[in-house]
């Protein structure tokens, strides 16, 4: 699935303030949680943490992209956060991150989960599109540039 299928303007935070790895994933959770048909804060928060344990998800550039597959999770759904201040998130390449594509999938979804990550790197992978999306002074205009940037363009 591409990201612009899989967000909302209502998870897309422009300029968040998140002092750690650990307070931009609770507050993720938080934005993510406890809404019908999603998972639970609190398993939210623990299963973006136990990934996070087997590996940093910053993948570079700036850029991470948090995951996990959760039993209560009921459809695929995203978030995307841009900080505003960098940091530290044990990226691969030991830079800080200030864009950070938090992806959350059912536990069944392990293709889907895959295919979708691979899409997301190679989204992010692009320094147009980190500019962009770095350069945006609010959610809503956050929002409809990755919209903008992630949809397929027809042939």
């Amino acid at each position: 699935m591409h990201l612009s299928e899989l967000l909302t303007e209502a998870h897309t935070l422009c300029h968040a303030d998140a002092v750690s790895k650990k307070r931009a994933l609770e507050l993720a959770a938080n934005t993510l949680g406890g809404q019908p048909g999603a998972p639970a804060v609190e398993q939210i928060f623990s299963g973006l943490l136990s990934r996070e344990r087997l590996g940093s998800t910053g993948i570079g550039e700036g850029v991470a992209i948090p995951h996990c597959r959760l039993a209560e999770c009921e459809q695929a759904v995203a978030l995307l956060m841009s900080l505003a201040t960098p940091i530290d998130f044990d990226a691969i390449d030991n830079r800080p991150v200030d864009l950070l594509c938090f992806l959350l999938v059912p536990d069944d979804g392990a293709n889907e989960h895959l295919q979708t990550l691979a899409g997301l790197a190679e989204l992010f992978s692009q320094s147009s599109v980190r500019e962009q999306l770095r350069s945006c002074e609010t959610s809503a205009n956050l929002f409809n540039t990755v919209v903008t940037l992630s949809t397929p363009q027809a042939d």
